[in-house]
């Protein structure tokens, strides 16, 4: 099978882990060998609830026996798209009560750039240096790094960066600007958080000039940081939210939220303003409302803060620098590259699953799934910890 992966499949990377899934469940994936390995990245933030769990599956499999695609977003009422927004809805202020169904984050992204203009009557967009918003062109235009984006050009103009938390940049939002995107926390650079109220001067700024104010919950979303969005932590309300990732409990989708009144701009001059065959998909739609009822239906969330204190209380080495991030999005920063790879690559030898960050080559990625035990934590940390020690031993002989 490798070999025909390797051959046959497109390819992201010189070096893909390359490991050979036979099954998941919990927080637990097996290869074709029957090796067992902790898994503390969750698809990269996107299995809240563990793998296979029991009402996602469930749901699932009673949507397949009733029906499949029947209709392009938008035209026939299905219940799971219409259950789905409602209960989304009722966990949202009033400003953001009208949902859009996508099949991913960066296709929300899209939709909520095309939102702001079509709103605003405006054409500018700023953005955040290092950001990560999707890889499809119109979301890439406001990713703030140019290694990244340098083969791709030309992208979308008009598109303006600040530095993230540099409040001395405002100024470049005026009245000529559509939206202000940026991630509620800063992933790809680090896992970085708003300081000094940086969010609620964006959102200040934005309402002196106009502009509307996306933010990126694509990761930071559905009980990560604590709360059921990552804003609910620094006390403002945007414009537009972006989810994805985690809200499908392993299934693919996205959404951008808004108001009514925004989203009804989206029905006229064009009609069909913005339009997807396969988003808000039935089946999909049935495995995310699962996995938020599962959700509030306990305190998976609010957990996530004691167990966040639980990781940082147990990853304590002197080659830690830092822990970055808030509730179960948390990155180690390591002095320097090279023992975040060998850290890595040593990780899965013994059984653990951790990944890298896109601009910040120092991180580990911490990620698990929000259902992950306390028992569980502590035997990834001892691993982790077990590494740096030998890594240590290593460089004083």
């Amino acid at each position: 099978m490798k070999s025909d992966f390797l051959k046959y499949q497109a390819q992201t990377s010189p070096h893909p882990l390359a490991l050979e899934i036979a099954k998941a469940e919990g927080s637990f994936v097996y290869d074709i060998h029957g090796k067992q390995y902790l898994d503390f990245i969750a698809g990269v933030s996107a299995v809240t609830l563990g793998h296979q769990h029991p009402k996602v599956i469930e749901a699932i499999k009673k949507q397949v026996d009733t029906y499949l695609h029947v209709m392009v977003y938008g035209e026939f009422i299905q219940k799971p798209q219409v259950e789905l927004a409602k209960f989304l809805a009722s966990k949202l202020p009033k400003n953001l009560q009208s949902i859009y169904l996508t099949n991913s984050g960066t296709e929300a992204t899209e939709g909520a750039l095309k939102l702001a203009k079509k709103v605003t009557g405006r054409y500018g967009l700023i953005a955040a240096k290092n950001g990560y918003h999707g890889n499809t062109q119109g979301a890439m235009s406001v990713c703030g790094n140019e290694k990244q984006n340098s083969s791709f050009r030309p992208l979308i103009p008009n598109v303006k960066f600040i530095e993230f938390n540099k409040v001395a940049d405002l100024h470049k939002i005026t009245n000529k600007t559509a939206a202000v995107i940026l991630e509620t926390i800063q992933g790809g650079a680090g896992f970085i958080e708003p300081k000094n109220n940086y969010l609620q001067k964006v959102e200040q700024r934005c309402k002196d000039v106009g502009a509307l104010l996306i933010l990126d919950e694509i990761q930071t979303g559905i009980g990560r940081t604590g709360k059921f969005f990552g804003y609910e932590n620094y006390n403002l309300t945007p414009d537009i939210i972006i989810t994805g990732k985690g809200l499908g409990g392993g299934m693919p989708i996205g959404a951008f939220i808004s108001s009514f009144e925004n989203m009804s701009t989206l029905k006229q001059n064009p009609k069909l303003g913005h339009i997807t065959t396969f988003g808000g998909h039935p089946v999909i739609a049935a495995a995310a409302l699962a996995t938020l009822k599962e959700l509030f239906q306990n305190t998976l969330i609010e957990d996530t803060l004691k167990k966040e204190k639980l990781i940082r209380k147990l990853l304590v080495h002197k080659s830690i620098i830092e822990i970055r991030g808030k509730g179960l999005l948390l990155a180690i920063i390591l002095k320097d590259k090279e023992i975040v790879n060998q850290i890595i690559l040593k990780a899965i030898d013994n059984g653990l699953l951790l990944f890298w960050l896109l601009f910040e080559p120092k991180a580990i990625r911490i990620t698990p799934p929000l259902t992950i035990s306390e028992n569980e934590i502590k035997k990834g940390c001892n691993i982790i910890l077990d590494l740096l020690k030998d890594r240590c031993n290593i460089e004083q002989n």
